[in-house]
């Protein structure tokens, strides 16, 4: 009878080089980068390559995420070591977790939502993407910038929910084809203040959705 293999003890898996991650600054910005490409993992050091407008600062802490599938996704902290052109270093603080998918569950596309904002008319948009913490969205011809403290209430399914939210990442483009038209303004934004009524709205709201994508015949 062969003896039996040694038993060695297993570690959380590294995302893949040339995969992609999602990373999260702890600045005031909290901002989150997603498809951010790996060049290479080890256990120490993550080597990232992003666009140079989207560089950490030097020695920030950031947290990453990728995917687990089937029970969530991985999540490490870690500390940015250096950077060289676009290429980050980020240098981990301990072995990647699993977070379960209930924590970051992300869906949505298409709701209505509005901007509120201290001394302007309410700005109506529509939901680009959707999570428990943070919003996508495009409004047109609206004036925010990053780092604004702002209310956003958004129709989920039959359901109304509002949270203060900063806005985090705020680009726009003007309309030129098939002429000039309203200013298109994409918003990233975060909510500031935890409430776990309205987030379970929105979790069941994106698990419904998902389950109605997947009952749809392909």
């Amino acid at each position: 009878m062969a003896a039996d293999l040694p038993v060695t003890m297993s570690t959380p898996m590294l995302p893949a080089d040339g995969s992609y991650v999602e990373m999260t600054s702890h600045a005031a910005s909290g901002e989150t980068l997603s498809d951010v490409r790996v060049v290479q993992a080890t256990a120490a050091m993550i080597t990232l390559s992003l666009a140079l407008d989207d560089l950490p600062p030097a020695d920030a802490e950031v947290t990453l995420r990728w995917a687990a599938a089937p029970r969530g996704r991985y999540a490490v902290t870690g500390n940015v070591a250096g950077i060289d052109e676009n290429r980050v270093r980020v240098t981990l603080a301990g072995e990647p977790a699993i977070e379960q998918s209930r924590d970051y569950v992300r869906g949505g596309g298409g709701e209505a939502i509005v901007l509120i904002l201290p001394g302007q008319a309410a700005a109506e948009g529509t939901i680009h993407d959707l999570s428990e913490g943070a919003v996508r969205a495009h409004f047109t011809d609206v004036e925010v910038t990053s780092g604004d403290e702002i209310t956003l209430r958004m129709q989920v399914g039959e359901e109304i929910v509002e949270f203060p939210a900063r806005a985090v990442k705020v680009s726009s483009v003007r309309q030129q084809i098939p002429r000039r038209g309203p200013l298109i303004v994409e918003l990233v934004a975060v909510f500031t203040a935890a409430d776990e009524h309205q987030a379970r709205i929105i979790r069941r709201y994106i698990f419904s959705q998902q389950l109605k994508a997947r009952s749809r015949p392909s």
